[in-house]
């Protein structure tokens, strides 16, 4: 071996090192080159004491599997309070700030928790004790949900006015109204104003009352012509002699959702009625020419004109009378007045003469001279006879129920059918005008055709235009399938590189570090230069005499010339200044006690 191996055995040059290695710190500043290695640590050591140094720490090679496994404790610990904690669930949704702040008090008041999302209108509680809440708060009174209902009649005072209950009385309807506004899905809140007249004992001073909804809906949500319907019908219902024409529905944002039957034509219930008969019939011809002309190859429109008109008629019609033996006899009168004249005057002259006449007893036309009578002649014989027969009459009714179809028009169009000839090309050909009156006919029977109605169809025999396929003419590796193949595949082959970086970057060294191999042993030091062997203190063991590989036998040399400087700079440093390395040596002493 050299000068500097042999100079590891001597004491001397031991305590030179020793000496050297912790005094370069201190000397740092006269060559800082050499005092990187060693007067750092140093200098960190006289500083902390026996604090690990920040290199040593990143030097240890099981570091990151420390800070792995802590991660990993950390995590678990989370996940276990994670699952201690308690299931919330929500309590009332949709709350005013006063009906919030009243149940958070009361919430407060039973030590129960809770939490709060949406801006403060969701409260949530947990799932044990959601049902027990809402009873509780529910006997207090809560939520209000910022209207009151008849419960305002329930607290009356005592000797209150008319005036006074006729305006609780209309407030209360006021908010029942507003509770069942409310509990339709589209509507979060509702407002209701109702204007009652007084009522008057004169009837041309009568007033109909009316009345006023503000609805404010939720978000993206809407209300559609039935809806808006059903409102104006419940708050007319709910009010005596309010009628939906009175009603007026405003939304959030001032948009009228009701207007005047006449001016609006027809309502939402007739507009629908019109497109489901026009729906129909175009589904029942579709049905019919799909299985001769395949689907999609006929194409039908239906327009219907619908009769809303409500006609209610009555008419009595009279028939004349058949023969006089068939006809009926409803009542017959007969009238007969006859004039006489008596022949002379007879009897005893006197009073008795000039008496009335008394009651015939006998026949007017008894013969003359017959039982002492005056002879009578007949000057005149009158005889009237009326007789009512019984008429054919005809009384009918009729009342027309609207939604009666007035007219269908029906328009139809076919495609060309194609044809294959001999060699098994197909064509496009028309129909011939067989086929055409066959197919008017199909559709004529579908519709339920009507000439005195006034019906029309129009059957037209054309070739569909087909868009043709942009990707037609493109090359393979331009198709969309390929290119969202491909997308796909370099999707999942950056991923795995992104995988294979990291696992070579970052995981392998990792385990490198925590599990280091097995270090060689240290060669001994000759036989002939102590009679014990010695370790070389510091230096790297040396390479294997048969080793094969030049890259380790290099840096071998690289790091003994290194130590070599190192060894030199310490003995300079503990020959110019004694007193650091006495100093050294007694900081080593006094930390082995």
């Amino acid at each position: 071996m050299d000068s500097s191996a042999n100079s590891l055995i001597n004491p001397d040059a031991r305590v030179g090192l020793a000496t050297g290695a912790a005094a370069a710190g201190a000397a740092g500043a006269a060559q800082p080159g050499a005092a990187d290695d060693l007067g750092g640590a140093s200098g960190f050591a006289q500083r902390f004491g026996a604090l690990p140094s920040l290199r040593a720490m990143r030097g240890n090679p099981r570091a990151p599997l420390i800070f792995a496994v802590a991660v990993l404790l950390a995590v678990v610990a989370a996940l276990v309070l994670w699952s201690r904690a308690p299931d919330y669930k929500v309590l009332y949704s949709n709350l005013s700030d006063r009906d919030g702040g009243a149940i958070i008090t009361a919430l407060q008041a039973a030590n129960v928790p809770y939490k709060l999302s949406n801006g403060g209108g969701t409260i949530l509680v947990p799932t044990d004790q959601v049902n027990e809440m809402r009873l509780r708060l529910a006997t207090q009174g809560l939520p209000k949900n910022g209207s009151v209902g008849f419960e305002l009649m329930d607290n009356q005072k005592f000797g209150i006015s008319q005036f006074a209950e006729q305006v609780n009385y209309q407030r209360s309807l006021e908010g029942e109204l507003e509770q069942t506004i409310e509990s339709i899905a589209s509507v979060k809140t509702a407002r209701v104003h109702l204007a009652i007249p007084k009522p008057s004992v004169f009837v041309r001073e009568h007033e109909a009352p009316t009345a006023s909804v503000l609805v404010n809906l939720y978000p993206g949500r809407m209300l559609d012509e039935g809806q808006v319907a059903s409102i104006t019908h419940m708050v007319a219902s709910a009010v005596p002699d309010l009628t939906a024409h009175n009603v007026t529905v405003v939304d959030q944002d001032g948009n009228l959702l009701t207007q005047n039957a006449a001016s609006a034509g027809l309502d939402a219930t007739q507009i629908k009625y019109v497109r489901q008969i026009e729906r129909d019939t175009q589904a029942r011809i579709d049905a019919i020419l799909a299985p001769l002309f395949g689907s999609g190859n006929a194409r039908a429109q239906v327009s219907a004109d619908i009769d809303f008109s409500k006609l209610e008629q009555t008419s009595e019609a009279y028939g004349p009378n058949g023969s006089p033996q068939q006809a009926a006899i409803r009542s017959q009168q007969q009238s007969i007045a006859q004039e006489l004249q008596q022949g002379g005057a007879s009897g005893v002259p006197g009073a008795l003469s000039n008496q009335p006449p008394q009651p015939a007893s006998a026949p007017v036309s008894a013969p003359a001279g017959a039982s002492g009578q005056p002879a009578t002649t007949p000057v005149s014989d009158h005889r009237d006879t009326t007789t009512n027969y019984e008429l054919d009459k005809t009384v009918r009714h009729y009342q027309q129920a609207p939604g009666d179809i007035k007219r269908l028009s029906v328009a139809v169009i076919v495609n060309y059918q194609p044809k294959v000839d001999a060699k098994g090309h197909a064509t496009m050909q028309p129909l011939d005008a067989q086929k055409l009156a066959q197919v008017e006919q199909l559709v004529k029977d579908a519709m339920g055709y009507d000439a005195k109605r006034g019906d029309s169809i129009n059957v037209v025999n054309a070739a569909f235009q087909t868009e043709a396929d942009p990707y037609a003419n493109l090359p393979w590796w331009r198709q969309p399938d390929i290119v969202a193949l491909a997308k796909q595949i370099a999707l999942w082959l950056g991923i795995a590189a992104v995988a294979a970086v990291l696992y070579f970057w970052m995981v392998k060294p990792a385990l490198r570090r925590a599990f280091p191999p097995p270090e060689p042993p240290a060669p001994l030091l000759p036989a002939s230069l102590d009679s014990e062997p010695l370790l070389l203190d510091g230096l790297p063991p040396p390479p294997v005499e048969d080793t094969e590989n030049d890259a380790a036998l290099a840096a071998f040399e690289s790091e003994k010339l290194r130590f070599e400087r190192n060894l030199d700079y310490a003995r300079t440093i503990a020959r110019q200044d004694p007193k650091i390395v006495a100093t050294v040596v007694k900081t080593w002493v006094n930390d082995e006690r």
